[in-house]
């Protein structure tokens, strides 16, 4: 009986010793997961467990980032959806997949509109670019940390191509953004949308005849095995960021909060670093491994995507004028 009339008592002393404890932060610890899309060893799946890592190191056991790697938890869009419902904290990637939430991003994927990684440093560092930023954590509770601009995207093709005349037919792959399908129909291809994972077995069955990417994530994922065109379009300048949940971001403390951010940081500007670093040695590398390494003339390309800009605007694709805001800012 004595037993039985002690046990609530005792088990409301356990509780409210858990509770002082976990007050004092000595349980306070908070595991955050982040939510991996590219290939186990690109260069953003190392900048991703780098930022992962860094962080878990430097909170002092009062945070811990769980990086799951390749597409565990789906593709982009996949994980970039859990990421706004709270099951998955943070994302890095990309800045282009948000163009299916907030439109302008789609810019980032219309080819030569940026000359360099310079001047999409520029745009990343302009009040056109911090607008969107804060319409995307507004609207879809997704806040960007840090980002900035990693390599150039070039093509992988079965067949030879130096003008855009070669285009014409081409099975091209996109990923599930629009402005891509877009641009790669205004250049004459017929685009088709397959999963990034998907894209070497599509290649190597000819499923799709081209597909394209920055160039660590496209040799990662050996592109140039299956397509051993490695052309030098260079149409698109890649972008890296880490975003996270903004209502997750909200709960941690200023410092947790600051010191995310910092790492963020940090972790893009190694990644802009590393990209350009990798780059012209990786072409090598493809083309020591068997690629034909074509080197084009961008100007009747970009000529050709020119024509299309106009009416990316009028079918309201991003917001009018947008394109030569970019273009003013060199």
């Amino acid at each position: 009986m004595f037993d039985r009339l002690m046990q609530p008592l005792a088990t409301a002393v356990v509780a409210t010793s858990l509770a002082c404890v976990a007050a004092t932060g000595a349980w306070a610890q908070t595991t955050l997961t982040f939510g991996g899309s590219d290939a186990v060893g690109s260069l953003l799946d190392r900048a991703n467990s780098r930022f992962a890592k860094t962080v878990t190191e430097r909170a002092d056991g009062k945070l811990t980032v769980n990086f799951i790697q390749g597409e565990q938890l789906g593709n982009d869009i996949q994980v970039i959806e859990q990421m706004m419902q709270g099951s998955v904290h943070f994302y890095g990637d990309v800045l282009a997949w948000y163009a299916n939430w907030e439109k302008d991003f789609g810019i980032l994927n219309w080819g030569f509109t940026f000359d360099d990684n310079d001047h999409v440093q520029k745009f990343l560092d302009s009040g056109v670019y911090n607008e969107l930023a804060e319409s995307l954590r507004k609207k879809q509770g997704i806040r960007i940390l840090a980002a900035g601009p990693t390599q150039p995207r070039v093509l992988f093709a079965k067949r030879a191509v130096k003008t855009p005349a070669d285009l014409d037919g081409l099975k091209m792959r996109v990923p599930e953004i629009k402005t891509y399908l877009l641009l790669w129909q205004t250049l004459g291809t017929k685009p088709s949308r397959v999963a990034w994972a998907e894209v070497f077995l599509g290649l190597k069955t000819g499923t799709i005849e081209a597909a394209e990417g920055p160039v660590s994530a496209a040799y990662a994922q050996k592109f140039h095995q299956a397509a051993s065109f490695l052309v030098r379009t260079d149409h698109l300048v890649s972008t890296y960021h880490i975003t996270m949940n903004d209502k997750s971001y909200a709960d941690l403390s200023p410092d947790l909060q600051k010191l995310l951010t910092d790492t963020a940081r940090e972790t893009v500007s190694w990644a802009r670093k590393e990209a350009e670093g990798e780059t012209e040695g990786l072409v090598q590398k493809m083309a020591a491994e068997g690629a034909t390494v074509v080197k084009v003339d961008p100007g009747p390309f970009a000529a050709k995507a020119l024509a299309g800009v106009q009416k990316m605007e009028d079918d309201g694709e991003w917001s009018a004028g947008l394109w030569k805001k970019i273009r003013a800012l060199k």
